[in-house]
C-alpha cells in the first residue's frame, strides 16, 4: 500500500477510534487537539504541489525541512567539499534550489570560500564594466557545418544526458517541459526515446550508446531502420553517439533489473525484468575510419541533422587518431561533448568513479587545441559537461574552449533531488531516480518543469552577467586570461599561462601528438 494510502487510512481509523472511545472515557477527548491537527496537515501535504517530499511522505516530511533549517549553521565551517571531499556542495544545492524557484541567491557576509586555498578561482572584473542586457534574447550557437542540411540552434546551457529508466517518467516529463518552455535542448541518455521524451514537444538530442537502444535488432546490433524512425522525428534536433561518460568511461552501463520495467523494455527493444548491460564499446566500428563512416551514415538517415560523439578523454593518441581520420576521410562531426572524470551517475564502480577519466578541464583543453592544431576547430563545435552549474562554471570552461555547456546534476536537483543516495536502488524518496510509481507520484510534473526552467534562465543570465562585469559583449570574448587560479599560497595563475594557447594548424605537419 502506498505512503498516502497508508495515511488516509490510519487518519480515518484514528478519527474513529477517538469518538468511540470518547463516548465512555471523556478524557481522550483532549486527543483531538494533537490528532485532528495532525491529520489537517497531512492532508494539505498530499494536496499541495510544490514538495514532493511532503507529498509521498505526509507529516514525517516535516521532519526533513525542520533539521534543512538550522543546518546552514552548523555546515558554514565545511563549504569547501563534501564529505568525499567532491567541490560539489551545500553552497551550490542551494544555489540551484534558489534559481529553481526564483528566490534570492544573494548571501551575506561575503564569499563563503577559502579565497587563499590551493585551487581557488576568479574572473577578472572590468573597470569599465557593460550595462547587463536583461530581458533580452539570450545568445545562442548554431551547431552543423557545411555538411549539415538542418543545423541547430543551440542555447548555451542544456540538459545533459539522463536516460529514462535511470530517472523516472515524471522527472524526465518535467525536464523536458522545462526545455521546451526555456528553448534549450534536453539530452535522452542512452536509453532511447521514449513517450516522455518526446510528448511534452521539447527539443531532443538523442543519444545513441553502445547498446543501441531503442534502434537494435533482436541480436543488440544497430537497426538502420530503427535509428532513421527516431532520428526523423521533429522533436529529434541533433544525434550524439556516445563513445564513453565521465562516471566510469571504458565500463558500459547497467539497468538493474527493478528498474527494467515492461515499458522500458519495449523502448529499449530488450526484455524486460532483467539486469541490462551496454558493452564497453561499440560494434558498429573498431577503428576511426570506421567511425567517421558511421557518422556520415547517421548523418543520411536522420535527414542531414548534426551528428556528433560524447567522450571522456582517456589516451590521447586515440583523438588525435580521430582527428587524423576526419582528416582523410573529408567527414567532419558537427559538435564534440567533452564530459570530465568528475561526472557522476546513479550507479559506478568506485574505482570507476574516482580513478579513471581525465577531468573536464584537462580533457577540453586537449579537444580545443588538438582541435584547434589540425585546423578542425572551426567547423566543429565543443559541448562541455561535468560540474557544471553556475554562471562562473559556464564562464570557465567557455575561456577554455567551449562553445556550449550542459548540467545534469544540476538539473536534477531543479526537480527536487535532494541527493539522498539511493539512485541505484530505486526507492528514491523525492521520485526522480526511481521507477516505483508510489514514490513518483509525488513529483508534479508542472511545478518542476517550471522550476528547470527558471535554472536554466537564471544561470545563463548570470553567466552574461559575469561577461558585462568583466566588460565583454558576447561568450565568444571571454579568453583564458580572464581566469585566475590560486596554484599556491603565494602564487596565482592566469589560464592563459596554465594552458597555453595553441596556433591554428600547428599540427597538420606532425603524426603524433604527445
Amino acid at each position: 500500500m502506498k505512503v498516502r494510502e497508508k495515511f488516509l487510512l490510519i487518519s480515518i481509523l484514528a478519527i474513529v477510534a477517538v469518538f468511540v472511545i470518547s463516548q465512555s472515557w471523556a478524557p481522550i477527548l483532549w486527543s483531538f487537539i494533537v490528532i485532528v491537527p495532525l491529520i489537517l496537515l497531512g492532508l494539505y501535504d498530499i494536496i499541495q504541489t510544490k514538495h514532493t517530499i511532503l507529498r509521498n511522505f505526509p507529516v514525517l516530511g516535516h521532519f526533513r525541512y525542520i533539521l534543512e533549517s538550522v543546518r546552514p549553521e552548523i555546515m558554514q565551517y565545511f563549504v569547501e567539499t563534501d564529505t568525499q571531499g567532491r567541490p560539489f556542495n551545500r553552497i551550490f544545492r542551494s544555489l540551484v534550489y534558489s534559481r529553481s524557484k526564483k528566490e534570492t541567491s544573494t548571501a551575506p557576509f561575503g564569499t563563503q570560500m577559502n579565497v587563499y586555498r590551493s585551487g581557488y578561482e576568479w574572473m577578472d572584473h572590468s573597470m569599465y564594466a557593460k550595462l547587463s542586457k536583461e530581458g533580452e534574447e539570450f545568445p545562442r550557437v548554431i551547431v552543423g557545418n557545411k555538411d549539415c542540411k538542418q543545423p541547430y540552434s543551440m542555447s548555451l546551457l542544456n540538459i545533459s544526458a539522463m536516460s529514462f529508466g535511470s530517472l523516472s517518467e515524471n522527472a524526465v516529463l518535467a525536464m523536458n517541459k522545462g526545455a521546451r518552455m526555456g528553448n534549450f535542448a534536453h539530452n535522452t541518455g542512452e536509453g532511447g526515446l521514449s513517450p516522455h521524451h518526446l510528448n511534452p514537444e521539447g527539443d531532443l538530442i538523442w543519444q545513441i550508446g553502445t547498446g543501441y537502444f531503442g534502434c537494435r535488432d533482436k541480436d543488440g546490433n544497430f537497426s538502420d531502420n530503427g535509428f532513421k524512425d527516431g532520428a526523423q522525428k521533429h522533436q529529434v534536433k541533433m544525434i550524439e553517439i556516445k563513445l564513453s561518460q565521465g562516471a566510469k568511461p571504458g565500463h558500459g552501463g547497467i539497468l538493474p533489473a527493478k528498474k527494467n520495467t515492461p515499458e522500458i523494455a519495449k523502448i529499449r527493444h530488450i526484455e524486460p525484468h532483467n539486469d541490462v548491460h551496454s558493452p564497453p564499446m561499440h560494434s558498429s566500428f573498431s577503428n576511426p575510419t570506421e567511425m567517421m563512416h558511421f557518422i556520415q551514415k547517421c548523418k543520411h538517415l536522420s535527414g542531414g541533422k548534426p551528428v556528433g560523439f560524447k567522450l571522456c578523454v582517456g589516451k590521447k593518441q586515440e583523438f588525435t587518431d580521430l582527428c587524423e581520420a576526419m582528416i582523410a576521410t573529408g567527414i567532419i562531426p558537427d559538435f564534440i561533448a567533452v564530459d570530465g572524470g568528475e561526472g557522476g551517475t546513479g550507479a559506478a564502480p568506485v574505482e570507476f568513479s574516482n580513478s579513471i577519466g581525465m577531468p573536464l578541464r584537462d580533457g577540453l583543453v586537449f579537444v580545443h587545441d588538438t582541435l584547434v592544431g589540425y585546423n578542425l576547430k572551426k567547423d566543429i563545435k565543443i559541448i562541455a559537461a561535468g560540474k557544471i552549474v553556475s554562471g562562473f562554471h559556464m564562464a570557465r570552461v567557455i575561456s577554455l574552449g567551449a562553445d556550449i555547456c550542459s548540467s545534469a546534476r544540476a538539473m536534477m536537483l531543479s526537480v527536487g533531488c535532494i541527493q539522498a543516495l539511493l539512485c541505484n536502488t530505486n526507492t528514491c524518496p523525492v521520485g526522480v531516480a526511481t521507477q516505483n510509481k508510489s514514490l513518483m507520484k509525488g513529483l508534479n510534473v508542472g511545478d518542476k518543469a517550471e522550476r528547470v526552467k527558471n535554472y536554466q534562465h537564471e544561470t545563463v543570465q548570470s553567466f552574461l552577467e559575469l561577461l558585462a562585469a568583466a566588460g565583454l559583449d558576447n561568450p565568444e570574448d571571454i579568453e583564458r586570461k580572464h581566469i585566475n587560479k590560486r596554484v599556491g599560497i603565494n602564487k596565482v595563475m592566469r589560464f592563459s599561462d596554465l594552458y597555453p594557447e595553441v596556433e591554428v594548424g600547428y599540427l597538420l605537419s606532425k603524426e603524433t601528438v604527445s
